[in-house]
């Protein structure tokens, strides 16, 4: 295939696919990262090698291969450990092709992060995941570089050493001399920000893995704080806009007949399920029906979700709901709106919404489902005891969230509070009341509300309300000492 074909491919082309670069075979064989139309990186294999190929096709395609070009080369110019970059062209009218040294086994720090993500904070195995990746930022930012998109995903460990890769997002000051502290600081905020915020009172312990690759700079740790609020907050509204649009993360058909967002990695195993699905909530287990919502799980290939149906009860309901969100939008928006926070929710799959010239009906939300038990199941054993004590802590960590980013559940009985085996932690489900709030004062009223609601659970005289009236986080003039 000529390379400015490529422009027409879509986001899923037929693989292998040979391309012919300056009259030499290209085959990708597996595709890791599209932009249709514009920017595709994959594994490929050229002149009887693997080779990690990045190529730019599109109206943009020059401005993008001049910059991943100088990016690799600054970052190698500069000494810094990074793939080697084999060969590179850009043909006028057609795009521009880079490749790399393949690094056959390696492993990302995200995934590494992963792997430990579970452990105590900050113990041994997430230290290391961080000491590595803030050496190499250092050493970057000691030579005058730095990444604008800068993850974990961007440094692999690779036979005993760490690459830095993604040249894309390479930019400098003066190369060779280090960075000034107001770039150094703009810079860790964007990696501290990807973080749990649970490691923020663990900043200062940190900060001395990257003192130590580069020390030019006192580093002063408010207005690094300031900076990593700032670039969080700007994550969140970024990521919640992505949930409402057709993107590289989620699929979106959004019209006035209809709106269906599916989050791209689920959305072919879920066609079976989205072509009928109000007879799979039929044929599936039905939790609740009839009112307002239904809800059912359903299986799929042997995996489990929940579908939640929106009903429209009567004309007069109608009236209520056809012009403004769904509940199972507001839900929708809620469910990743924990998810990029770290606060654990079923993960949200899908939404949909039947529409007529805009006019909203019936809605849909599919997530993944939790089959942990509900909390009050699990703490009936424990009235006149105590719980055990992870279970507790991570009840303390939820409601630590919560005040954190000043959110509110609405309807925080144990029946939407389940216990999550795999992450350890408590799920939060039903999420149609949720809300996060900008004042603080909405938001201690709406605490209140929740964690009154919360201890209604148990009777008031047994052990296990006061224990918890004890234990959870009060907020100042909303609750009795």
């Amino acid at each position: 295939m000529p390379l400015q074909q490529l422009t027409q491919a879509g986001r899923t082309p037929a693989l292998p696919l040979t391309l012919e670069l300056a009259g030499e075979p290209l085959v990708l064989e597996h595709l890791l990262r599209v932009l249709p139309g514009q920017r595709y990186v994959g594994i490929a294999r050229w002149q009887g090698r693997q080779v990690l190929a990045k190529v730019l096709v599109g109206g943009k395609a020059q401005r993008h291969f001049q910059r991943e070009l100088e990016g690799a080369e600054r970052l190698a110019r500069q000494g810094l450990v990074t793939p080697e970059l084999l060969a590179h062209g850009f043909v006028e009218g057609q795009g521009g092709w880079l490749l790399f040294e393949y690094l056959h086994g390696a492993q990302s720090l995200w995934q590494a992060w992963r792997e430990v993500a579970q452990e105590a904070l900050l113990g041994d195995g997430q230290q290391g995941v961080l000491a590595e990746a803030l050496g190499a930022i250092g050493q970057m930012h000691a030579q005058g570089l730095w990444q604008d998109d800068l993850h974990l995903d961007n440094l692999l460990r690779h036979e005993g050493r760490l690459y830095l890769i993604d040249g894309g997002g390479v930019r400098w000051e003066t190369p060779g001399q280090p960075l000034s502290r107001a770039r150094v600081l703009e810079n860790l905020g964007v990696f501290f920000a990807q973080l749990p915020a649970e490691l923020d009172p663990f900043l200062e312990e940190l900060l001395i893995h990257y003192l130590l690759a580069n020390g030019e700079h006192a580093l002063p740790l408010e207005m690094l704080q300031a900076e990593i609020a700032k670039v969080r907050r700007w994550r969140l509204r970024d990521y919640l806009k992505k949930a409402a649009r057709d993107c590289s993360l989620f699929a979106a058909r959004i019209g006035a007949f209809g709106l269906r967002v599916v989050r791209r990695e689920a959305e072919a195993a879920l066609q079976p399920l989205l072509h009928d699905l109000d007879a799979r909530i039929e044929a599936g287990h039905i939790y609740k029906t009839g009112g307002a919502a239904t809800v059912a799980r359903v299986e799929l290939d042997g995996r489990q979700l929940v579908v939640k149906r929106y009903n429209v009860k009567n004309w007069l309901h109608w009236l209520k709901r056809f012009w403004r969100p769904s509940r199972a939008w507001h839900s929708w928006i809620e469910g990743n709106r924990l998810e990029l926070l770290g606060i654990a929710t079923p993960r949200p799959l899908a939404v949909i919404e039947r529409r007529w010239c805009w006019l909203r009906g019936r809605a849909y939300l599919i997530t993944d489902y939790c089959g942990g038990q509900d909390i009050i199941a699990r703490f009936e054993a424990y009235r006149q005891a105590v719980p055990p004590e992870n279970e507790l802590l991570a009840l303390d960590r939820l409601f630590a969230a919560l005040l954190r980013e000043r959110i509110s559940h609405g309807d925080f009985k144990g029946h939407n509070l389940f216990w999550d085996d795999a992450q350890g932690a408590w799920s939060l489900i039903d999420l149609d009341a949720m809300r996060q709030h900008r004042s603080t004062r909405s938001f201690a009223r709406a605490y209140a509300r929740d964690r009154a609601r919360f201890l209604r659970n148990w009777p008031a005289d047994s052990a296990l309300h006061q224990l918890l009236d004890q234990r959870l986080p009060q907020v100042p003039g909303t609750c009795p000492n």
